[in-house]
């Protein structure tokens, strides 16, 4: 289902099952009003600005403390949309259709949907361009940040499932 294969200088990965199907995690991601629930850490909050969910689509999104002002977290376009099975976006080409260098880091990220006997297999890969990216990225937090929205992600995403039943 990638088009291509890991490397572990260059990339990232996060899996998880998460108990609700393909089609409803798929909507987390591509409904506006859910994605903003959980697409960053809390208690930080989210704003999606614009969620085109098409090849070469927007994908803007802000953040903010609590009682703060929303300030830009994501700029990036949609590269691949195979719904409710991958989709795959960069920041390194701005929503204008750009070129961007965004801080801190610039990447290409991969969320690939699975069917699994308890729901669905949540696999993210984030590539990078070069293996200081990719250390700095991890450096950062890649694995305490994807994975505190992946969970805010299934809680969210479970509780749809159950709620729909």
């Amino acid at each position: 289902m990638t088009s291509t294969t890991l490397d572990p200088r260059l990339d990232l990965t996060l899996e998880r099952t998460i108990r609700a199907s393909p089609s409803t995690v798929w909507r987390a991601w591509t409904d506006p009003e859910l994605l903003a629930q959980w697409w960053i850490p809390a208690p930080m909050q989210a704003r999606v600005d614009r969620l085109d969910v098409q090849p070469g689509g927007g994908f803007v999104t802000s953040m903010r403390e609590p009682a703060g002002e929303y300030f830009p977290h994501t700029d990036g376009i949609f590269l691949v949309v195979e719904p409710s099975r991958r989709l795959v976006f960069t920041n390194v080409i701005d929503s204008a259709w750009r070129p961007a260098k965004p801080e801190p880091v610039s990447m290409t990220a991969e969320i690939v949907l699975e069917e699994h006997a308890d729901g669905t297999a949540y696999r993210v890969v984030v590539r990078h361009g070069d293996p200081a990216a990719r250390n700095l990225h991890e450096d950062l937090g890649f694995f305490e940040g994807w994975g505190s929205v992946t969970s805010a992600l299934a809680v969210l995403a479970e509780s749809e499932s159950a709620t729909r039943a």
